[in-house]
């Protein structure tokens, strides 16, 4: 494949402090394989930071890093690569500012799991379609109410490309891959990893409903997702019957014999679970957590709380924030 090697593709790395190491392996190992199966270097991968400073993944790994603000505009592509939780996201101005000069110079932007968040701070995502990790998305929503992420393993929109991160940049990599290489080869790079089943870009990032709790009954899955989706306005059994076209009883009924648990306690689970994870990840208040996951008050949301995981919420959060 006679390729000049003037053509290499400069395919960079902002890595941030906790970015997961699978989702960078993922996305950086395709390439060095398209090196290896062409025989001429069409990528050159470049590990950023702002400080030029190493950056440890959250196994602690340390990859040395170049400066993005030196570096980037030799670049092609650009992906921030974060992980860990709100807190690792934030204080990037720097970054920021950086991202939107090249930006402007045309270089291409993507995001890689919680990387997206810090693209919506730098206004880069303002009228795009794009994803995030689906642990992340409600975090992403709070914090900019005008922004919507898909529930979607990757997303190419022009000179945005964003990634739930985990395995799903093995998908991307095919993509990006094929359109420049084509088909054939992009399937080359993908067997080499052993990765044969390719997803769609739009494939869903989490397990099917039936997966996640355990069950196959129809009206009962429909009931469950829509307890997922409506958790800040929690609806009553009977407007969840409705829903399902059910009666109230056979509503008891599902919920005793599928889930060995009832409608109040299962909906009251996920509410708490979501709670949890605006905890760890939001900078939200109790009360105003308590308030969006469907609580009258900040003193019976910490009751729920504290007996579903054996510690109060503030407890929770000061945990996350000593990183244990």
């Amino acid at each position: 494949m006679p390729l000049n090697p003037k053509s290499t593709q400069r395919i960079g790395f902002a890595l941030i402090e906790n970015f997961a190491l699978m989702s960078y392996a993922s996305a950086s190992e395709p390439l060095r394989a398209a090196n290896l199966l062409s025989g001429v270097p069409l990528y050159e991968v470049v590990p950023l930071s702002s400080d030029a400073a190493p950056v440890a993944s959250s196994s602690g790994l340390l990859i040395s890093c170049k400066s993005i603000a030196s570096e980037g505009a030799r670049c092609h592509t650009i992906f921030v690569c974060a992980g860990g939780t709100r807190q690792d996201w934030l204080g990037h101005e720097q970054l920021v500012s950086v991202l939107r000069r090249l930006s402007r110079q045309g270089i291409r932007i993507g995001a890689i799991s919680s990387g997206a968040y810090i693209l919506a701070a730098a206004g880069l995502l303002d009228n795009r379609d794009f994803t995030i990790h689906w642990e992340h998305a409600p975090i992403l929503r709070e914090a900019f109410p005008h922004l919507t992420p898909r529930q979607a393993r990757y997303v190419l929109d022009g000179d945005r490309i964003t990634c739930g991160g985990g395995i799903a940049p093995l998908d991307m990599m095919h993509a990006i891959i094929g359109e420049r290489m084509g088909p054939h080869f992009a399937r080359r790079v993908s067997d080499w990893y052993l990765h044969t089943a390719i997803a769609e870009p739009g494939a869903p990032q989490r397990g099917a409903a039936a997966e996640r709790f355990g069950t196959n009954h129809p009206a009962l899955l429909a009931v469950l997702e829509k307890m997922e989706a409506s958790v800040e306005r929690p609806l009553s059994r009977s407007a969840m019957a409705a829903f399902v076209d059910i009666s109230v009883r056979h509503l008891d009924r599902l919920f005793a014999s599928e889930m060995h648990a009832g409608f109040l306690d299962t909906y009251r689970r996920i509410r708490l679970d979501h709670a949890r994870r605006l905890l760890e990840q939001s900078p939200l208040s109790v009360s105003e957590i308590a308030f969006a996951t469907g609580f009258s008050s900040a003193g019976h949301f910490s009751r729920a709380f504290a007996s579903a995981f054996g510690r109060s919420p503030r407890s929770a959060r000061k945990r996350t924030l000593r990183g244990g």
